[in-house]
């Protein structure tokens, strides 16, 4: 049985009704499917003094919202450290899926808002926060299989909001997923903006882009120069997820003019062996360096610690020479953390001697 048709009988879900009932009243927000591709993204503002009622399409799916929403939900980091950089802690209701410690930055703001879980909630938890808005950074959180739909959301009055990233790839299998197409920071920019202008707030999320704009430019002029390789290491030390050609990575490589070594295959975080590992022998080693506890080699430490005692990869000229650049988990995906990975990157290398 569905974990929706589980609650029916349970208390929540008279909260649940009743956060409906209000949200039908003061901020009625309706979501129903678009016949247009997945990849498909667009934005409309509607009538009203201040950009309300306002429609606009997210993955495929039509959405309007009759004013901004009260009590949102956000299911990634990425997700919810955009809402809090756009002033938005007021009007949070949890969040949820952690890989690393909140920005500094917002540290503050970030200890207002109820943390449903430092992993996956439950979707009985996320009722719980009764809910007017849930937003998310990938499919695998918020589609069939993750903690829940924007279906069985909307089926209660809640609406939803998935990162246009992960619009653009091919999220088919049990991996994550494939693109063709490179992934631009400009995507990036535009979940900033489609969440400034849901919570209205436009203006806030275009300083917020112009900030990041500014500071991607800089970090661009710290490019090395001459041909530098790296490969990216998120997680796991059995069968290491490596960064593909066209994601979060990608922008980092494209900015700074660095080769991945892995650049041949599109999927997004392909498992590859360490003998293949060895064979491409990059220049540096970028490691995510996490926090959480899912996998086997989270931390940057663990990382460099297996690296070294791994007769395979011990003899890497990387390896052997400690060209490794560290940055958060959060930095290797898609979302604002993204120009902060460019800046990590560029300082580091030019502290390992590429400039």
């Amino acid at each position: 049985m569905h974990l929706s048709q589980i609650i029916l009988s349970r208390t929540i879900w008279a909260r649940t009704i009743a956060a409906s009932t209000m949200l039908a009243l003061g901020a009625a927000l309706v979501g129903c499917a678009a016949d247009q591709p997945s990849g498909a993204h667009r934005a409309a503002v509607g009538t009203g003094a201040d950009g309300f009622p306002l429609t606009l399409t997210n993955c495929g799916r039509e959405i309007t919202l009759e004013a901004p929403p009260e009590r949102a939900v956000s299911l990634n980091q990425g997700s919810t450290e955009i809402l809090l950089s756009l002033g938005l802690a007021d009007r949070m209701a949890g969040t949820a899926v952690w890989t690393d410690p909140v920005l500094d930055s917002l540290a503050g703001d970030n200890e207002r808002v109820p943390r449903l879980a430092d992993d996956w909630p439950s979707y009985e938890r996320v009722l719980e926060a009764e809910p007017d808005f849930v937003t998310a950074s990938f499919i695998s959180t918020l589609g069939e299989g993750g903690v829940t739909t924007p279906e069985d959301l909307e089926k209660l009055g809640v609406g939803s909001y998935l990162s246009p990233a992960e619009c653009l790839k091919d999220n088919e299998g049990d991996d994550d997923g494939t693109r063709l197409d490179p992934l631009e920071i400009e995507t990036i920019y535009q979940e900033i903006t489609d969440l400034a202008r849901i919570f209205g707030v436009p203006e806030r999320g275009e300083k917020l882009v112009a900030d990041l704009s500014r500071r991607l430019e800089a970090a661009e002029r710290k490019a090395p120069e001459g041909g530098v390789s790296a490969m990216y290491w998120f997680a796991n030390s059995e069968s290491p997820y490596l960064a593909g050609c066209c994601g979060g990575p990608g922008i980092i490589g494209r900015t700074l003019g660095i080769e991945n070594v892995f650049d041949d295959t599109t999927d997004e975080w392909p498992q590859i062996n360490w003998e293949t590992v060895a064979e491409r022998n990059p220049d540096v080693i970028v490691l995510g360096d996490l926090t959480r506890k899912n996998q086997t080699a989270e931390t940057a430490r663990a990382k460099i610690d297996y690296l070294k005692s791994n007769p395979v990869t011990a003899q890497m000229e990387a390896v052997k020479n400690d060209r490794f650049v560290t940055v958060s988990g959060a930095e290797l995906n898609p979302s604002i953390r993204t120009v902060y990975a460019v800046e990590n990157v560029a300082d580091q290398l030019a502290d390992l001697g590429f400039r």
